[in-house]
């Protein structure tokens, strides 16, 4: 056994994964010139600190009722209805899209492996690891507007993304993130199409994800699972990810297909995934299991099998816990049970202890929309940092922020008015439509130059 595999071993390094996880409660200091510092050595008057809240609780939604607008909606596509933005994050979705890269230790890890099928089961959990910061997020964020981008640096973790609204109709949000020593790519454009179903809000997530390790010259490729929020009129919301994701090794043909479970009767299944990794033979040379919203384990295939005729057989099977309803309310939320000889993949981090009153946010979702001492002249106009409508739904002041809202969404009105008239068409500024090398498909792929900072081109959306 390599040092590797030492350390994933469920048995024995099952809490050692902790420390490969981002911990904003000991968060870096950094001077006022954004340089990494030592905390000890540190001048604490000019010190900064990532926050860990939000400059004002959670907006009370009790006043306001969702059913008389979304009763004339039913299988209609809500980005094409206007709702009120008490129903709002205070995040832009281009904010939303970069908590993909949360758990970018995953892509570290996986870049510093030999083993291509280690590789892929990493990248597995990197893929799961996405969707985490959605459980429990009710919230919706802000549409972009076109034009809109999103910078995030860290240096801490290695990396820097940029992100840009490049469609209205259809709303379409084109990303890249690069290691800062050249060792991945992560890109991709998401089109999110929602529709209201009486009782349910589905979210289909068109759109490939692309993960390239430059050092073993791979690229994967994937789709993410179908998303539902349940009860978004009466009883208590709660959100589901289901169906079939294919996670494609496109150097090897290695292939990882992982299915993501429906609640099912009684909500035994809620959050539970399940699948394998196969060779280019399409032999199975892992399983991996979990729950999207706790941890990810991977087993070789002899044991798990094992395992499930163990535990249909009833030995040493563990009983069903109560509580579980049809519609998923009152589930009870049950801890993974680890199969011996699993190797631990990844595990879910910590919310802050006030999230609830934070809009459900991750300690990592809490800090993106934080101007850092000095970024505001760094940063694009376009950066959703900028928009005022979000600062001041973050600060708790709702009446301003729709009112921002609505004047933004017209100045966008008009200024789609003028280029028809003047029969133009609005081009985007860092990302262009083209092929996805990998897929074949058409993608938007980023052209590059955003960290030169030349933002004399760039539109005045704000």
């Amino acid at each position: 056994m390599n040092s590797e595999e030492e350390f994933y071993d469920a048995e024995t390094g099952l809490d050692s994964d902790d420390s490969l996880e981002v911990s904003f409660k000991d968060a870096l200091v950094f001077d006022s010139s954004n340089q990494v510092t030592d905390g000890c050595a540190a001048d604490y008057a000019t010190v900064w600190r990532r926050r860990e809240t939000l400059p004002a609780k959670m907006v009370t939604r009790s006043n306001f009722s969702v059913t008389s607008i979304l009763r004339k909606c039913i299988g209609m596509e809500l980005s094409k209805i206007a709702m009120p933005i008490v129903f709002n994050e205070p995040l832009s979705f281009l904010q939303r899209l970069s908590e993909y890269m949360e758990h970018t230790h995953l892509i570290h890890r996986a870049c510093a492996l030999s083993d291509s099928i280690e590789r892929m089961q990493v990248v597995a959990a990197f893929a799961v690891s996405a969707l985490a910061s959605q459980w429990e997020r009710t919230g919706k964020p802000f549409n972009p507007l076109l034009g809109e981008t999103f910078e995030l640096t860290r240096e801490e973790d290695g990396y820097r993304l940029i992100s840009e609204q490049v469609s209205h109709h259809p709303p379409v949000s084109a990303f890249h993130a690069e290691s800062l020593k050249q060792e991945f790519a992560f890109h991709g454009s998401v089109y999110p199409k929602l529709t209201f179903w009486g009782k349910s809000v589905e979210a289909e997530p068109r759109g490939t994800m692309t993960l390239e390790l430059l050092k073993h010259k791979e690229a994967y490729t994937w789709s993410n699972p179908m998303c539902c929020v349940h009860n978004v009129i009466i009883g208590r919301i709660w959100i589901e990810q289901y169906g079939t994701v294919e996670i494609v090794n496109h150097s090897t043909g290695e292939k990882c297909v992982l299915n993501f479970k429906p609640g099912g009767m009684f909500g035994k299944e809620l959050h539970k995934v399940e699948g394998h990794i196969q060779d280019s033979r399409k032999k199975k040379c892992r399983m991996i299991y979990g729950k999207w919203t706790e941890c990810m384990y991977s087993v070789e295939p002899k044991v798990y099998e094992a395992h499930k005729k163990s535990k249909k057989a009833g030995a040493d099977s563990k009983k069903l816990k109560e509580g579980h309803s049809c519609d998923g309310e009152n589930t009870v939320q049950e801890t993974v049970t680890v199969i011996p000889g699993s190797a631990l993949l990844w595990r879910i981090s910590p919310r802050p202890h006030h999230s609830a009153q934070m809009y459900n946010f991750t300690s990592f979702a809490v800090t993106l929309n934080e101007l850092e001492p000095g970024m505001e002249r760094l940063l694009a106009p376009t950066d959703c940092r900028q928009r005022p409508d979000i600062r001041a739904m973050e600060s708790g002041d709702l009446d301003t922020a729709s009112a921002e809202k609505e004047r933004l969404e017209e100045k966008q009105r008009a200024a789609r008015r003028k280029l028809s008239k003047d029969e133009k068409k609005l081009s985007t500024r860092w990302f262009q439509l083209g092929v996805n090398p990998h897929t074949g498909a058409e993608d938007w792929l980023y052209e590059g130059e955003y960290f030169d900072r030349n933002f004399a081109d760039c539109p005045n959306i704000y």
